[in-house]
């Protein structure tokens, strides 16, 4: 037998392995074993967890992995090279399943399957961790999500809490303040406990927190799998697939079709096991009615009659057949259990009588199954949280590329820059239609088509719904006989931006026949048109157009110069001046003028139409500022018709619209004729995201920000306009918007100093000391203002106290940080201490909580004059109210949190007494010493436990007493 060769590895056992004697090692699924020796084929070692226990043992039962020399006392051994995180989830696996094992030994079936659950969803996550794939925002998110897990493992395993920071890092003891461990062992308890009662107040628990996910989420999406169709048809169909919300009686997503064969398969048989779709868009609106359905329409391709003779009849007949309802209510909302994995039947209801409408159907039918033979739907569905994009990325298992997605009919909440969107929903309502010459009513068939100006169809402009290609037509379904035919039928038409202007619809009524010979004959008898654009630039309204009907030769309904220039609607019918804009009226035509068309007085059609367009608006103000070159002598009115425009049609063009206003700036940079309107339209816009109704475009104005915004020159302007407002209301003058200009100082200098940057990137830095000294001289503006003593001031003071911490995480980047502190120290000295004392509290606690404060040349300039401000909030503490005495107390904690962790030397040893500090005041001027700062800073905190009594600020607070 060969010698063993010395070696160093550490390895995992994957089998189980029985030793026999003393010299072999026994060892379970999932041992770390100290590999020491290795010999043709076997290894000598001893377990990591019990060194007492070593010996030989095969080395196909053992998986090496990378490791890294570790010195350990005096000697050196193996350990895994694997990251920090995954180690922690090793070997939490492997305690955690050591106890399962027990609590499997005693019967505790419960706790048994809650554990392996929390395995489960452990093992999965440190495969992803070890895959090395993640972007660094998602290893993030599931670094959050993996230590909140050992977290509360550990909890309900009564195991020892790991406290950890922000970032889910296991906090050490030795190099943490004693302030940072104490708050965040709260946090964690608070976390945990919370999800404990959840879990004890619903059984289902996991449907809870993907509610409050759900619920918390902007964005939501619903993943539906077709798995089968089942139904007697023995013709082609066309499943059109939606969310229908049934109060209101109306489809709230675009239509997912399906080709569906008579022989029971998809028409392309390629779909077969592929028929997937994402509804998206949806937001917490939507989520929030009362109940929503997933309907099916079925529509029947074929004869007008199924029990007709197939060798005479017309064919190719879209006829409807019927509808499958499922109230998904709590399955969308997360209330109930949505497993992609099970499947749910949808029953199908058939259409019993000709005159039942498939729309009239859907609101007399329920989710039940009441008698449907067996025939429906078969789906799989899953609600999930976020966009497509963000769903792309967290269920690729699911959604792919080829998952088809149906968007919402509407713009989703939150509308990103960059996400250019251009369609326009329309929805075949109804009509009326007379018989005329024939002894029975018409079955009428609605054909529309996407013109140009010439008449020409624009190929490939309609779409049916999603998961179906573009067609040049869209043919109507047939009801038969029926004198007022209600469709409510809705497709989608696309169409490039720069083509919209020529572009018009073009519906075509034609009688059809069931026999085929009587049906070639048959010619357009009618037809009704409307243009997507009108005259002055605007898209078509929203809502309900009753459009004219016209009759005549049917060649000439095809002919654009025969109609183009006459009015499409019944209230354009009445105007000359609407109809077309062209000066046509209605008395042309009803003398059988019009090119040879005339108005048909028997018959009537109606459509609705909806545009969900990032180009396209329907505000003519808000057109006139985004189009201000075309008439730039209105621009002056447009900018100040703004602030009327509805807020929703502002922020659905935020993009677009904050680049309108930029670029009216930037071309007239020489003068100030627009600035002030242009700021204040950029104050209205602010606000109105501030709005709680529009606070999901914080992030929008955020990535607008970072991603779009150019204008060099801005900060200029900007700067300019915001001093000369600060500078009138220090006059006592007033000023309309500088309340609101205050609460926008955020977004403002975020403005300016990325416009500053821009500029400083392309000229290389120049003009930097006028920019300081500009900078400085508007903070000296905004002191002035604190410093002026007028009634109508006062607000301001306490706006500009509120809102002027916000800005420093920008400013601190294109100016001098011991500057700025040296100007917020004036900022909070400028008026009485016994002031705005609360106001001065909170907005200190903020700066202390910036990254300016971690700097030490800040901190000799600001800890101080904060110290001084303490002292006085301190010595009333007892009298006053709770949250003024907890404001101050977080303060003084949040001071105390960042010298422990920026290491500032103390003055004072162990041991000897605190530097006095008078109650009443303390020194004067500005202490720049850090040692000094310290010694006021201990006798702070000495006259808070004199005022609170020893021990009250950790019982209160959670920081240790002093003294």
């Amino acid at each position: 037998m060969a010698p063993w060769t010395r070696t160093e590895g550490y390895g995992v056992a994957k089998w189980n392995f029985i030793g026999q004697g003393e010299k072999q090692l026994s060892l379970e699924v999932g041992d770390t074993v100290q590999i020491q020796e290795a010999c043709e084929g076997w290894y000598k070692g001893y377990l990591t967890r019990n060194k007492a226990l070593q010996g030989a043992f095969p080395a196909s039962f053992v998986q090496l992995k990378d490791a890294i020399s570790e010195r350990r006392g005096k000697q050196e051994q193996a350990v895994s090279s694997e990251m920090p995180l995954v180690k922690e989830v090793t070997t939490t696996l492997r305690e955690w399943g050591s106890i399962w094992k027990q609590l499997f030994v005693s019967n505790k079936g419960g706790r048994v399957e809650q554990v392996q659950g929390l395995m489960w969803e452990l093992i999965e996550w440190r495969s992803q961790l070890l895959s090395g794939t993640l972007p660094n925002d998602e290893f993030k998110d599931l670094k959050q999500k993996v230590t909140s897990k050992i977290d509360y493992g550990n909890k309900i395993l009564e195991l020892d809490l790991v406290v950890r920071d922000c970032s889910g890092s296991v906090l050490d003891p030795e190099r943490a303040s004693v302030i940072s461990l104490f708050r965040a062992h709260e946090e964690a308890t608070t976390k945990i406990n919370e999800r404990i009662k959840e879990e004890q107040s619903n059984v289902q628990a996991d449907h809870s927190a993907m509610s409050a996910r759900i619920q918390s989420s902007p964005t939501h999406s619903l993943y539906v799998f077709v798995r089968n169709f089942v139904c007697r048809i023995g013709e082609d169909s066309e499943l059109f697939m939606s969310l229908y919300d049934p109060n209101k009686q109306t489809i709230i997503s675009e239509n997912y079709m399906v080709r569906w064969g008579k022989k029971g398969f998809p028409r392309e048989i390629e779909m077969l096991n592929n028929l997937k779709v994402v509804f998206t868009d949806l937001g917490n609106k939507d989520l929030n009615r009362e109940r929503i359905f997933l309907i099916c329409q079925i529509v029947r391709v074929g004869m007008m009659d199924l029990k007709e003779n197939t060798k005479k009849c017309t064919q190719n007949l879209r006829r409807p057949f019927g509808v499958a309802v499922m109230d998904i209510s709590d399955i969308i909302k997360g209330k109930t259990d949505c497993d992609e994995d099970k499947q749910h039947f949808i029953p199908f209801h058939p259409v019993v009588a000709e005159n039942d409408f498939l729309h009239t159907l859907l609101n007399k039918v329920t989710a039940s199954r009441g008698d449907s033979g067996g025939q429906g739907l078969w789906v799989t569905m899953k609600a999930l949280v976020g966009d497509i994009v963000h769903i792309r990325k967290e269920h690729p298992h699911l959604v792919d590329r080829s998952t088809a997605v149906a968007r919402k009919l509407g713009f989703p909440e939150i509308i990103m820059p960059g996400d250019v969107r251009n369609d326009i929903y329309l929805t075949l309502q109804g009509g009326d239609f007379d018989k005329y010459n024939k002894t029975t009513q018409k079955n009428v068939e609605v054909i529309m088509l996407v013109c140009d100006e010439q008449g020409k169809v624009v190929p490939n402009s309609i779409c049916l719904g999603a998961g179906d290609k573009a067609v040049n037509e869209y043919r109507s379904v047939i009801y038969y006989q029926i004198k007022q035919p209600r469709w409510m039928e809705t497709i989608k038409v696309s169409i490039p931006l720069e083509e919209m202007q020529r572009i018009h619809l073009r519906f075509m009524f034609r009688h059809r026949s069931s026999q085929e010979s009587k049906d070639k004959s048959e010619k357009n008898f009618a037809m009704a048109f409307v243009r997507l654009l009108k005259d002055d630039g605007t898209v078509l309204q929203d809502g309900l157009h009753d459009l004219v009907v016209f009759k005549g030769d049917s060649k000439r309904m095809e002919d654009v110069g025969s109609y183009l220039l006459l009015p499409s609607t019944r209230s354009q019918q009445g105007d000359p001046h609407k109809a077309g804009g062209l000066g046509r009226s209605s008395s042309n035509l009803s003398g059988g003028g019009g090119g040879g068309l005339s108005v048909s007085s028997r018959d009537s059609f109606a459509i609705s139409t909806l545009v969900c367009s990032t180009k396209l608006t329907q505000n003519v103000g808000l057109l006139g500022l985004l189009k201000w070159r075309t008439r730039p002598e209105l621009l002056r009115e447009n900018l100040e018709k703004l602030k009327l425009i509805d807020g929703e049609e502002v922020v659905k063009f935020l993009q677009d619209t904050l680049d309108a206003l930029f670029n009216i700036m930037m071309e007239h940079s020489q003068t100030d004729d627009y600035d002030f309107l242009v700021f204040d339209a950029l104050i209205y816009i602010i606000g109105l995201i501030a709005d709680r109704k529009f606070q999901h475009f914080n992030t929008v104005l955020e990535a607008y920000i970072k991603q779009h915004f150019s204008a060099t020159l801005a900060y200029k302007k900007l700067m300019s306009v915001l001093k000369n407002y600060l500078d009138v209301c220090s006059r006592g003058d007033h000023c309309e918007n500088i309340l609101r200009t205050l609460k926008a100082l955020e977004y403002i200098f975020k403005f300016i100093v990325r416009s500053r940057m821009l500029y400083s990137q392309l000229y290389e830095g120049k003009e930097q000391e006028e920019f300081e000294q500009s900078l400085r001289r508007l903070f000296e503006s905004i002191n002035s203002l604190m410093r002026t003593d007028y009634t109508t001031t006062l607000l301001l003071r306490v706006a500009a106290l509120k809102y002027l911490p916000t800005v420093l995480h920008d400013v601190e980047k294109v100016f001098d940080a011991t500057l700025l502190s040296q100007l917020l120290h004036d900022f909070y000295t400028c008026f009485s201490p016994e002031k705005l004392q609360k106001q001065k509290v909170i907005s200190m606690t903020e700066i202390v909580s910036s990254r300016l404060f971690q700097k030490q040349e800040c901190r000799d300039v600001l800890l101080p004059m904060m110290l001084r401000e303490l002292s006085g909030a301190l010595a009333t503490m007892a009298d006053g109210p709770h949250d003024e005495r907890r404001n101050s107390l977080e303060l003084l904690n949040n001071i105390l949190e960042v010298l422990s962790r920026d290491n500032v030397p103390h003055s004072r040893h162990r041991g000897e007494p605190p530097a006095p500090l008078t109650v009443d005041g303390g020194p004067s001027g500005v202490i720049t010493s850090s040692c000094s700062a310290l010694q006021s800073l201990v006798g702070v905190c000495w006259i808070a436990s004199e005022r609170l009594g020893p021990g009250a600020l950790w019982k209160g607070q959670g920081f240790f007493p002093w003294g």
